[in-house]
């Protein structure tokens, strides 16, 4: 704000940064995520994600971003219990999914839900409460896998399946989407839950994208975390964010065989179409997240026979990395490249994949909220313009009318 004080008159604003798409602007200070795009090092609270995933549950790692450790023996049971306690929702809840459409998109209905949460549990609106924050953060992180498998079966017009609080937290998600009927006995694959919750773990957070800052600036307000996430849920909603896996996928459909890889390659040098799944706004190297998650294929693929998309993505990478054109531009596989691929062989269909990244992000979007909450220097988000209109106009003057 210092800089307002830079004129070139009394009656000037004062100097401001013209910023599009906020590439080079700070609107806060966070301890949640450390992210180096040029050497391709993501970080949460310090620890870095190779020595997260895989090691460490979704729900550890979600109470780390939210509260800065890992939880002690005694905090993840009493952490745990909570979550559990919360996964049921509302009958009213169920009545209000019911409304949506047959064919309505998943997502869509996950957005709505949010929102509709936030009347059920009104004390959310006392966001300086730090016992009525900590409730909202269970209900949220405990809820939104319910909400989601709900809107799954609702979509493909098939009964909800309530929540199993003796299964681990992706193991209940699993069971949600695919139980046939509540008396059919359902065991989810120990190895397909194990990797989709490392996929969740490497989707919790990942600093101020486009939904994180929508959750801080709505917050911003003193909205309740219910709308707020709503709103965060919205922005991951678009293809440019949530969707970016899914258009990968269709990329690689498109494509169809390796054979057909040069030939996307010319095209996308020419400036003729865009590589899915390259490049990232952040990471100037090879994602962190890629490696992980194509690391985690191998043994999705071994419970579900191999997808045949991977070979085509494989053969992509291959092409791409040993090319000049992509070197020089520093365009690496994103997490989007791969993920899609093993939701897809995993038996989730398209429309569902950013309710996936909703579910895992849930933590993040809280994390970087409770922060805003506690922040002193924080007040309701106010970014400036650059006028680019008319000067002062006047209506032209009322003309006599004749008798």
């Amino acid at each position: 704000m210092d800089l307002r004080q830079v004129k070139t008159s009394e009656a000037d604003f004062g100097l401001l940064s013209y910023d599009p798409s906020f590439q080079n602007t700070a609107p806060c200070r966070s301890a949640i995520t450390y992210i180096d795009g040029d050497a391709g090092v993501l970080r949460y609270r310090g620890y870095p994600i190779e020595e997260l995933a895989g090691r460490k549950s979704y729900l550890e790692v979600s109470y780390l971003l939210i509260y800065g450790h890992l939880p002690r023996p005694n905090e993840l049971a009493e952490w745990l219990h909570n979550i559990t306690y919360h996964t049921m929702v509302h009958e009213n809840v169920k009545k209000f999914m019911d409304g949506f459409h047959h064919d309505a998109h998943p997502m869509g209905m996950v957005v709505s839900t949010l929102a509709a949460l936030s009347t059920f549990y009104p004390e959310a609106k006392q966001v300086h409460d730090e016992g009525s924050r900590e409730r909202q953060i269970h209900r949220l992180v405990a809820k939104i896998p319910t909400i989601a498998a709900f809107s799954y079966r609702h979509s493909v017009g098939m009964s909800y399946i309530y929540p199993d609080n003796d299964l681990s937290y992706t193991a209940n998600f699993l069971a949600m989407m695919y139980r046939p009927s509540w008396t059919a006995h359902y065991t989810p694959n120990p190895v397909l839950t194990q990797a989709l919750d490392t996929l969740f773990v490497l989707h919790a957070d990942h600093e101020q994208n486009c939904s994180t800052s929508t959750m801080r600036m709505v917050g911003s307000s003193l909205a309740d975390p219910y709308v707020s996430a709503a709103a965060a849920a919205a922005a991951l909603y678009g293809p440019l964010h949530g969707g970016a896996n899914e258009q990968v996928v269709r990329m690689l459909q498109e494509v169809g065989s390796k054979d057909k890889v040069p030939a996307l390659i010319r095209q996308v040098k020419s400036g003729k179409r865009r590589l899915m799944g390259f490049g990232h706004r952040v990471y100037k190297n090879y994602d962190p997240r890629a490696r992980i998650i194509k690391e985690a294929a191998d043994s999705v693929f071994a419970v579900t026979a191999r997808n045949r998309l991977i070979d085509i993505a494989l053969a992509l990478e291959r092409t791409a990395l040993s090319d000049d054109y992509f070197i020089k531009r520093r365009l690496y596989p994103n997490v989007d490249f791969y993920s899609g691929i093993i939701y897809q062989a995993m038996g989730f269909p398209m429309d569902i994949f950013p309710v996936l990244f909703a579910i895992p992000r849930m933590s993040g979007w809280l994390a970087h909220w409770q922060e805003m909450m506690m922040d002193e220097e924080q007040k309701i988000a106010r970014p400036r313009q650059v006028y680019i209109g008319p000067g002062e106009r006047h209506l032209p003057e009322p003309t006599a009318e004749k008798s």
